[in-house]
């Protein structure tokens, strides 16, 4: 009996947690819900995932798989991933790097017959490179009636040697052209191809079975692929292999490393998880694919290896991704201290995801 008392204490104490948290979490749902049906009514289309700890929290769909065919896009369809594959491109790299098949302060010419010297694959991976943009090459001299992969780029770059941009490790500028370096650079070291290696290496073992590097072709058999979409001059959604701005798409198709993979948010996921466990590379070494890069004057470049770095007071380290094709809009969010993640795909490049964005973080920020 002189018990009861603590039991009564206790028990009242769970049931007013739960009631309280209960509310939290029904309140950040809410929250979430009117930011997505807000984004909705504007005529977005695409998926949210938002997790805690690898459980999600919030998933829904809007839109369409296909506006011509009024599909309806829905949350486990695939989408094209753009520059989010640079992270996988990097892990590839950074698996070479751990098995010891290279080194990041190794130079690019060590492995590729380039005519740009003196670039490490650490500048290779951070874009603190200064090389030029490969697709402006191509497009100016490519015969467009045949597809380009990585020897065609390397080629071009070879024949017709446009300069530097900047000297390498002098500043941060976006490169393209050298993730295909760091994906021909795991072939030469693997004797693989890239794209069978990251099967191998990654979409296999993590059971990523929605995600793959696709053909045009293979693309086209994937029956939940979500295309994108674009507004024609009536202002109506059609997709964008009818826009002159999406021919790279085809006449670049097989190259390697800087985009291309397709996935979906929930395969995300699965990779996003993954990155905690230690089951690709070490902690050490994901410890420094996170950390700022040092440039030649001593300030620091918040570009990692295949991530972009911020800082939140809230949230701690914040490690991201935006991918960007022709009706395509993409986010990878990763809260690493608190173990959260935001995932977007988007496959009409709506506005209004900015907003849905800002939303999902504010809720997370609570949850």
């Amino acid at each position: 009996m002189k018990f009861q008392p603590i039991k009564l204490v206790l028990s009242l104490f769970l049931h007013v947690y739960s009631i309280l948290y209960g509310h939290s979490v029904f309140a950040q749902v809410s929250e979430v819900e009117k930011a997505f049906a807000a984004a909705e009514a504007k005529g977005f289309s695409g998926v949210l995932l938002l997790a805690v700890e690898g459980k999600i929290v919030f998933e829904k769909a809007a839109g369409y798989r296909s506006y011509e065919q009024k599909i309806p896009l829905v949350h486990t369809d695939v989408f094209e991933m753009a520059s989010v594959s640079k992270q996988f491109t990097a892990m590839m790299v950074m698996m070479c790097a751990e098995k010891g098949l290279l080194d990041y302060n190794d130079y690019a010419e060590k492995y590729l017959d380039i005519p740009y010297k003196g670039i490490t694959i650490k500048e290779l991976l951070s874009h603190t490179n200064g090389l030029p943009d490969y697709q402006a090459v191509m497009d100016k001299h490519w015969d467009k009636s045949k597809v380009a992969g990585n020897e065609a780029i390397l080629e071009y770059l070879r024949k017709y040697h446009p300069p530097m941009l900047t000297k390498p490790g002098e500043k941060y500028e976006y490169s393209n052209t050298a993730y295909v370096f760091l994906a021909s650079i795991v072939e030469k070291v693997t004797g693989k191809d890239f794209i069978e290696l990251s099967r191998e290496w990654i979409f296999r073992p993590l059971e990523m079975t929605n995600t793959d590097i696709r053909t045009l072709e293979e693309k086209a058999m994937v029956s939940n692929f979500a295309a994108g979409h674009l507004k024609d001059k009536k202002g109506n959604y059609v997709n964008t292999n009818k826009f002159h701005e999406s021919d790279y798409t085809v006449w670049l198709g097989k190259r390697k490393g800087p985009g291309r993979i397709s996935s979906t948010a929930q395969d995300l996921l699965i990779w996003d998880q993954a990155l905690y466990s230690g089951t690709l590379v070490s902690d050490n070494t994901l410890k420094s694919a996170f950390s700022p890069q040092v440039l030649n004057d001593c300030t620091m470049s918040n570009y990692g290896f295949g991530w972009d770095l911020s800082q939140d007071a809230y949230f701690g380290k914040i490690v991201s991704h935006t991918g960007d094709n022709p009706g395509y809009k993409t986010l990878i969010m990763r809260f690493i201290d608190q173990n959260k993640t935001l995932i977007l795909l988007n496959n009409n490049a709506h506005e209004s995801k900015d907003q849905l964005i800002k939303g999902a973080v504010e809720a997370l920020r609570e949850w």
